[in-house]
Parts: C-alpha cells; structure tokens; sequence
C-alpha cells in the first residue's frame, strides 16, 4: 500500500493491535510471527505490513477485532413495558433512557416486545445491526418463558418438530424446561433463530400454554448473565470479538450466496 511518491500508507499492523487492544506490540508482533493474525481472511506473518484501519478486517486466532476506535457496543436489559423504539409515537417509555447516557448516537439491534425484558443491544455499527437483526442471517436467540399450565415432554418434542402457524411453520432449535413446574405454571427455555414478530408467545399459544412473563437471556454470542434491569454495560474485548466474528461469518455467507 503506497502513497503519491511511493511513501507507505496506512499503520503498521502490529500498531494497529496494539491500539485495538489485542496485545502490546512486541507481543502483537509474536503474534503475526506465528501465523495467528489475518487480514481480509489472509494469514500475514510479516509485522510491517500496513493495513487500513478503515477498510481492512483483521482477526486474531479466528477472533474478528474492532479497529474502529468510535464504535460502541452496548448491552441492555430492557425492562418491562419500555418499547424498543428510540422515539414512541404514542408516548411510551423508549429506549432513549438508556441512548442518552452515551456519547455516540446509538441504535437498537432489532427488537424485543414492550412486555419482554432481557437482552438488547445498542452500537452506533450499522452494518453489524443490519446483519444481526436481519432473519436472514439466523442469529440464534434463547427466551426463558413463563407459561400458564404444566408443559409435558410431549410438548416441547412437539415445538422442536414444527408446528404451523398462520405465517408458515416454525420450530425451536432447542426447547427445554426449566425447574419443576409450580402453582400451575413452567418455565420453558427455548432457542430459536426465527425473527418472526412475537414469535415465542404465538409459539407457546399454539400448543395451549400461553406466555405469562418472556424474557430473552442469550443473543448470539451474548449471555445476559447478572445484569440488573434497567441497567447497561460495554460488551467485554471477548463478547466483541465473538459479537463480530459472528456479523462478519454472516456477511460473507450472504454474498457467497449472491454471487
């Protein structure tokens, strides 16, 4: 990569990782010395390769980095009753509690229902929301639904061979449950890549147990694990890494599709 006159362009790649935060650069350089960085699914074992932080794609052991330093990622526990929206025409509680708290002008990736809490993500990344949020892509999502009634083994058999509803059939990846049933009620852990709109409660209405309380625990890559209601957090270099490899797997799965 060379400039007007021959003059290199662009930033060492071992300075790249280091701003990146992969590793320091004498260890970023052993890095590319054992063949465990790619550029643009390229191995390079040369530290002075300059990339374009802009354009390039630079993973690390499988792992994609972020090497834009202004985009953000966030998690959210979306409580109850807010819809996800960042301006509700109707005058509901939105997002932009949550939005405001930060710098950057942050959107929502894809939706959660006004009564479902759990698991959201908010990042000023564009192209990783898209392909996140689109069906196509098939991002497995997992919902801990409360449900009226005592769910039988039959049952959850029943919603991983499909059941048909009025927009075409649909099943679950995974459905188990969760704890014993109590007090007439079951707890049911569902997995599904379906975006389909309110999907998991028509599911569970189609075979007689209707949803009481949903909340989605898992988004790709991501757990919600203990994070309060109401409450945000900057996804860790980990969380990131897998968030990305998992946009990026899906970017080129669909342009090998169209191609």
């Amino acid at each position: 990569m060379s400039g007007e006159g021959g003059l290199p362009q662009g930033e060492r790649l071992q300075k790249a990782m280091a701003a990146a935060g992969v590793a320091s650069r004498r260890v970023s350089e052993q890095l590319i010395a054992e063949g465990r960085v790619e550029v643009n699914g390229e191995v390079v074992t040369e530290p002075g390769r300059r990339i374009d932080t802009a354009v390039d794609l630079l993973s690390v052991d499988g792992q994609a980095v972020q090497l834009d330093p202004g985009k953000r990622y966030i998690m959210l526990n979306k409580p109850r009753g807010v819809v996800s929206s960042l301006r509700d025409e109707q005058g509901r509680p939105d997002l932009r509690e949550y939005t405001e708290r930060y710098e950057e002008r942050l959107y929502n990736v894809g939706r959660l229902d006004a009564d479902t809490t759990g698991l959201l993500v908010l990042t000023n990344d564009g192209e990783l929301a898209h392909v996140l949020a689109h069906p196509s892509f098939g991002v497995e999502k997992t919902y801990i639904a409360t449900v009226r009634g005592l769910v039988r083994p039959q049952t959850l058999r029943t919603l991983e061979r499909g059941i048909e509803l009025e927009d075409g059939p649909i099943r679950a990846d995974r459905a188990r449950l969760v704890g014993e049933p109590s007090q007439g009620r079951s707890m049911v852990e569902l997995t599904l890549h379906s975006g389909r709109n309110r999907i998991v409660r028509r599911m569970m209405a189609e075979v007689g147990h209707p949803v009481q309380e949903l909340v989605r625990r898992q988004f790709g890559p991501l757990h919600l694990g203990t994070l309060g209601a109401g409450r945000t957090r900057d996804l860790t270099k980990l969380e990131l890494g897998q968030l990305l490899t998992v946009s990026r797997a899906g970017t080129e799965e669909k342009q090998g599709r169209t191609t």
